[in-house]
């Protein structure tokens, strides 16, 4: 017959031609990707920054033109989200920045033959809130964040007394 029969057992040893299985690889992951370095990815993409401006300048004008409030709505949130965005990519930035002066300074000790001294994460939250005072001060909004925090603190502080129904 033409066909072979279907009730013959297959062979034991049977020569099989391998298919070659695709290998996935996330390039996070990666060693072929290489390290990830935050200065350099920075710089590499730096060009989008001023797309995002564009972007951002753009949706500004979409806003002031749109009549439909719903769309205007979705406008402003999608503003709102690119100023957050644009905020915590500063603010990222700037705690770059003053990691790397940290670093520099206690490269400089070292060499004059001091014993390097790494801050503690207290210290440095310390640090932090020491210069976003010092900016709020220069700003003029140094009065304003303070009664806001007062007042954090105040219904925090309440919530914890006993209540008068307890007692």
């Amino acid at each position: 017959p033409l066909e072979m029969s279907a009730k013959k057992p297959v062979p034991f040893l049977r020569q099989v031609i391998p298919v070659r299985k695709k290998v996935q690889r996330d390039p996070r992951f990666d060693d072929l990707s290489g390290e990830y370095k935050p200065e350099i990815f920075m710089k590499t993409y730096s060009f989008l920054d001023s797309i995002k401006k564009q972007e951002k300048e753009m949706v500004q004008k979409q806003l002031k033109k749109c009549r439909n409030m719903e769309q205007k709505e979705k406008l402003q949130r999608l503003l709102n989200r690119m100023t957050q965005q644009e905020q915590a990519q500063k603010k990222q930035q700037k705690l770059r920045e003053r990691e790397l002066f940290l670093k520099k300074q206690q490269r400089e000790l070292a060499k004059q033959g001091k014993k390097p001294f790494f801050l503690k994460k207290s210290e440095k939250r310390k640090l932090e809130l020491a210069e976003k005072y010092a900016e709020l001060k220069k700003s003029g909004k140094l009065e304003s964040f303070l009664s806001k925090k007062r007042k954090r603190n105040a219904i925090k502080d309440k919530r914890h007394l006993p209540s008068q129904k307890n007692l």
